[in-house]
C-alpha cells in the first residue's frame, strides 16, 4: 500500500483543518500580535494552494508549515525593520516631510525589493555596492576597508550590476 499524497487541493484543506489553530497559535506566540499571526498564517496556506507540495504525512506537513511560517516572520520582522527606519529617517527631516499613504506604499515596497535584491548577494558583494551606491565610496577606499584589492572591488561591482541587470530583464522584459 502506498503511501498518502497531501499535495492535492482535497488534502490541504484537510491539512488546513488539522494545523491551521497550531499554525496560528505558535505565531501568535513569536510575532505577540494575534493579527499579524492570522495574517501570516492564511498566507502559509495560501501560498501552499499555489504551490501545492506532497507530504507523506500530516507530521511532515506541520513540520513543512513551521519552517515556512518561520521564514515569513523573519520576513515579516524584516519588513517591519526596514519601514521604521524609513520613518524614522521621514522624522528627523529639518522640516516636516508630508507623505501621502500611496507615495508611502510605493516607497516602502521599493526599498523592500532593493532589500531582497541585496540579499541575494554574496555579503563581500553586497557590501562593496552599498559603499560605493549608497555611501559614494571611490574602489580604493572600498578596497582599504573590505582588505581586499581595487580589483576584486571591480569584480564584486561587476558582479553587483550584473544581478541588478538580470532583475531589470526579469522584471521589465527584454531591454
Amino acid at each position: 500500500m502506498s503511501s498518502p499524497c497531501f499535495g492535492s487541493a482535497e488534502n490541504i484543506v484537510l491539512i488546513f483543518s488539522e494545523h491551521h489553530n497550531w499554525l496560528q497559535k505558535i505565531l501568535r506566540r513569536r510575532l505577540g500580535n494575534a493579527s499579524d499571526a492570522a495574517d501570516l498564517a492564511q498566507d502559509v496556506f495560501l501560498r501552499l494552494l499555489l504551490k501545492p507540495r506532497n507530504f507523506d504525512s500530516l507530521a511532515g506537513a506541520r513540520a513543512y508549515l513551521g519552517a515556512m511560517a518561520q521564514g515569513m516572520c523573519i520576513d515579516l520582522w524584516r519588513r517591519k525593520e526596514i519601514e521604521r527606519l524609513w520613518l524614522e529617517t521621514l522624522n528627523a527631516q529639518p522640516k516636516p516631510v508630508a507623505v501621502s499613504a500611496e507615495h508611502c506604499a510605493v516607497v516602502l515596497e521599493t526599498l523592500f525589493q532593493v532589500d531582497t535584491m541585496l540579499r541575494a548577494l554574496p555579503v563581500k558583494v553586497r557590501t562593496a555596492f552599498v559603499m560605493s551606491q549608497i555611501r559614494g565610496l571611490t574602489y580604493p577606499e572600498i578596497a582599504v576597508e573590505l582588505c581586499v584589492s581595487v580589483r576584486m572591488v571591480k569584480k564584486y561591482m561587476a558582479q553587483a550590476m550584473l544581478h541588478c541587470l538580470v532583475l531589470e530583464v526579469e522584471h521589465f522584459g527584454a531591454i
